[in-house]
């Protein structure tokens, strides 16, 4: 039996961790340090470092926000960018069907469901 869920929630417990954790991996790539990291995400060190470790937020990320999470890593120098960028990466998680997927797959929702674009 799943449990009801509002889209919301699915945003909160799942996609903007996957998130978090892409961005983590490009941040670390771009040479940045867990610490410098952690501060511009707004978690601990060891968030972060569960991100780059692959012990926190396993949930599959789909190929096509890949590309934009490496894009928008490259623009992340502050919180308020790192804020900018997130909010930029969770519309297109919704716009293009990430966020219903997963909360028809959580929450037992019609295939058929349009109640985000409402």
């Amino acid at each position: 039996m799943h449990v009801m869920l509002q889209p919301q929630e699915v945003e909160v417990f799942y996609i903007l961790p996957a998130i978090r954790r892409e961005l983590s991996i490009a941040l670390k790539e771009r040479g940045r340090s867990q610490k410098e990291i952690a501060l511009l995400l707004g978690v601990t060190e060891a968030a972060v470092s569960n991100y780059l470790n692959d012990r926190r937020a396993k949930a599959g990320f789909p190929d096509e926000l890949a590309g934009d999470v490496r894009n928008a890593a490259a623009l992340i120098n502050d919180r308020q960018s790192m804020v900018a960028q997130t909010q930029a990466l969770l519309a297109k998680a919704k716009e293009g069907g990430l966020l219903c997927r997963l909360h028809a797959q959580l929450a037992d929702m019609p295939r058929d469901c349009d109640i985000c674009f409402r």
